[in-house]
């Protein structure tokens, strides 16, 4: 016996939330739609390769650990802080 949500089967269920899960900002720039994570990735990589300078300037490059991984997790960090700060405000 298959579990039911409500009364429609798992299958459509989990096909509706595929097809919502797409469903998010979009913005328009000169006339071209672009999704909004797209451009909160853009900013938080254009401000991560904006820091490294800063952070070799006051020395504390070498102490970061590998900086593959550091400079990864940032611009993670700076993309959902431009997410938070442009559209859940």
């Amino acid at each position: 016996m298959q579990a039911r949500v409500g009364n429609r089967p798992p299958r459509l269920v989990f096909a509706l939330s595929v097809v919502a899960a797409g469903c998010d900002p979009v913005i328009e720039i000169q006339g071209t739609f672009f999704p909004a994570w797209l451009l909160c990735m853009i900013v938080g990589v254009v401000l991560t390769v904006a820091l490294r300078p800063l952070f070799v300037r006051l020395g504390i490059e070498p102490y970061l650990g590998p900086l593959p991984l550091i400079y990864t997790s940032l611009a993670v960090l700076l993309t959902l802080v431009a997410w938070l700060a442009f559209f859940r405000t």
